[in-house]
């Protein structure tokens, strides 16, 4: 029997129940976080790097706005997946390729920054947060018992169980994951330098086109240095 094409796009579209609210709320979250000072412009001044996908989405990456590594590492995985031909398998693609040249800048970058260390390290920002018991159900009040439930719990529960948990509607969960997001994001850096005016950003801006230019340019050449790479059956860009 034919599943109609149009319940099936439905299918892929909508959030999968089985997804942590904590794994909805990283998707809205920079790929990394908590980088030392530096790194992102270090990686921007790498353009693509070597190997990164291929020149055509990494030409959709460009038109999208992602222009370098420094780009994509503050990019949140739901951003790219706007990308056309970006789905979770070539953003896992993107984070291992990041991480790679991470770990070639900064010692012990790539057990520091990795998916499950971040996903730790994001989960430890809400354990010490607890939950107000009149927000919670009488089940998630048995369930947790008298010491309550952080908003780390709520966070480790699945999307379907959490809506039954906490009795709300799926927009209402939407609204909790955002707020979720929010909470799970490193301190915000701090003010500028002394001395840094609105020319100094004027001028940074004025230099964007250049730079962009300098990096496709990076990125031509690690092309054409690049063996040839014949596509296996069934491969399109």
């Amino acid at each position: 029997m034919n599943v109609p094409v149009t319940i099936h796009i439905a299918a892929i579209a909508m959030p999968d129940p089985l997804n942590r609210l904590a794994d909805e709320a990283s998707a809205r979250l920079p790929l990394f976080d908590d980088l030392p000072a530096g790194t992102v412009d270090r990686l921007a001044a790498l353009g693509f790097g070597r190997g990164l996908l291929t020149t055509a989405i990494r030409a959709r990456l460009r038109k999208a706005g992602f222009a370098d590594m420094g780009a994509l590492a503050l990019a949140t995985p739901a951003d790219l997946m706007m990308v056309r031909k970006i789905g979770p398998v070539r953003v896992e693609a993107i984070r291992a390729h990041l991480l790679g040249e991470l770990a070639r800048l900064v010692p012990g970058a790539r057990a520091a920054h990795d998916r499950d260390a971040t996903d730790r390290r994001r989960l430890d920002r809400l354990r010490t947060v607890p939950v107000e018991p009149a927000l919670l159900g009488r089940a998630l009040v048995e369930r947790f018992g008298p010491a309550g439930a952080t908003w780390a719990d709520l966070a480790s529960l699945p999307r379907a169980q959490a809506l039954r948990a906490l009795g709300i509607s799926a927009a209402d969960l939407e609204d909790f994951i955002s707020a979720l997001a929010l909470a799970l994001q490193p301190d915000r850096p701090g003010p500028l330098p002394a001395g840094t005016t609105r020319e100094d950003h004027a001028r940074e801006a004025m230099a964007e086109p250049d730079r962009a230019e300098i990096q496709r340019e990076r990125d031509r050449e690690w092309d054409e240095a690049a063996p040839a790479r014949c596509p296996g059956p069934g491969r399109t860009d």
